[in-house]
């Protein structure tokens, strides 16, 4: 993703939509399983001269291009993209959905992945999952996102990391190593406060989005991950967002707060400039997008996101990818889907790009071997972890979601109410 990284942002009223339209236009139609080619798929699928439909939405319009072009120029397959704006993207689908319209290949959002699979709108390819030799090399997170009752719908599209990020310049000037990544919550509260210490005009010790559910979700469920501690149960219908791990966080944050070591604009910022600060060189350190790295003009240090007393934790996001219901060119989609998986792909296209790969196996390839910040994002994004629950978007992402309202209570007003806030998401999640 190389837009301005909105990452989980405006996706409310795309969930209101999610729950109800979709719900509704699936009730008129059966998955279409049916519906399919009956050409088995082998291995490699099928590569016929056939012209494939593809949708993905805006934010991962670069790397499907990408991915698209190259896949056209080495194969007879042809694959037509359609880029459609983010917030258009859902009531799209689920218009196509109801209709049995669906292209043969669509994009998806790694969090709504686990609900669309669920209501039958990808094929299922776990027979070809399973027969790729490096099934176990490829990101967990998508995987399991993408699988439901044993059975695999999706394959990771473009990765989107959460990773701290400081200013190496500022780190210098602060009196901190610029060439040591702060290993603990206290260390990187530390670093912040002493950059906010340097008192220079306009720049602060860290920033976020505030009033941003699905920013803080990206950035901060890391911390409590790298601690070894759960955000929700595995079903993911529970919160455990009152545990130790995740209250100390709150506490970081109000404390950062107090100190005055907060980029103002963060307490209103809803999503669409929370990155915008760092990215001019007016914020010392602060977990940021994996994917703005090359469009920072300053150098600056990468590492994993850190947990209370240490280890090392990223937020999986980004586009899962699978075959539709509706697509009758099941072979020839798979076909495109084993070769985005493959070395050539994620390496001479994305890695060459300064995207992330999708396969552990290749985190030190070539290209991200002229960058060790490359290499470091690639092996985190292995530690990672990429929340599964149906209602995610409306516990989470939603504006007024109960863990937007929780991390307000807590973190702006000082209140002693994370435990009954923590039931509220329980009880959205448990819907």
């Amino acid at each position: 993703m190389n837009t301005t990284r909105t990452h989980a942002v405006r996706r409310a009223s795309a969930a209101v939509v999610a729950a109800g339209l979709l719900a509704g236009a699936l009730a008129a139609c059966a998955p279409a399983a049916d519906d399919t080619s009956d050409e088995p798929i082998t291995a490699e699928g099928t590569d016929d001269g056939s012209t494939l439909t593809l949708w993905t939405r805006a934010p991962i319009e670069r790397q499907a291009k990408l991915l698209v072009d190259a896949y056209n120029d080495s194969h007879e397959n042809q694959v037509e993209l359609t880029v459609v704006p983010n917030d258009d993207y859902v009531a799209k689908v689920g218009a196509a959905a109801g209709s049995n319209g669906l292209p043969d290949l669509f994009a998806a959002d790694i969090v709504y992945v686990p609900n669309w699979a669920q209501q039958g709108l990808f094929a299922d390819v776990s027979e070809q999952i399973d027969g790729l030799d490096f099934k176990d090399e490829i990101n967990q997170g998508h995987l399991a996102a993408g699988t439901v009752d044993g059975a695999e719908y999706v394959l990771p599209f473009a990765l989107d990391l959460s990773m701290l990020f400081w200013n190496k310049e500022l780190f210098t000037e602060a009196g901190l190593d610029p060439d040591k990544a702060p290993a603990t919550l206290e260390e990187f509260a530390d670093a912040a406060k002493a950059v906010q210490a340097l008192n220079k005009p306009d720049t602060y010790g860290t920033a976020t989005g505030l009033n941003c559910g699905g920013c803080l979700v990206f950035t901060w469920f890391p911390s409590v991950w790298a601690s070894g501690d759960q955000v929700m149960n595995e079903d993911g219908t529970e919160s455990l967002l009152n545990g130790d791990s995740a209250q100390a966080v709150y506490d970081t944050w109000a404390d950062l707060e107090e100190a005055g070591a907060v980029l103002p604009s963060s307490t209103d910022e809803a999503g669409p400039t929370w990155t915008a600060a760092f990215s001019e060189g007016k914020v010392g350190v602060m977990p940021f997008p994996a994917t703005l790295l090359p469009s920072l003009e300053f150098d600056a240090g990468v590492a994993g996101i850190p947990g209370v007393d240490g280890g090392v934790s990223t937020f999986v996001g980004g586009d899962g990818i699978g075959i539709s219901k509706d697509s009758k060119k099941s072979a020839q989609a798979w076909n495109f889907l084993n070769w985005m998986m493959s070395e050539d792909a994620q390496v001479e296209v994305l890695a060459k790009d300064g995207n992330a790969v999708s396969r552990g196996d290749l985190a030190n390839n070539e290209y991200a071997a002229a960058d060790p910040r490359l290499v470091t994002i690639n092996e985190v994004a292995a530690q990672g972890s990429t929340p599964v629950a149906l209602n995610f978007q409306q516990a989470f992402n939603a504006p007024g979601s109960p863990w937007l309202s929780l991390i307000r209570n807590r973190v702006l007003n000082g209140d002693d109410s994370v435990d009954a806030d923590n039931d509220e998401i329980t009880a959205i999640l448990s819907q």
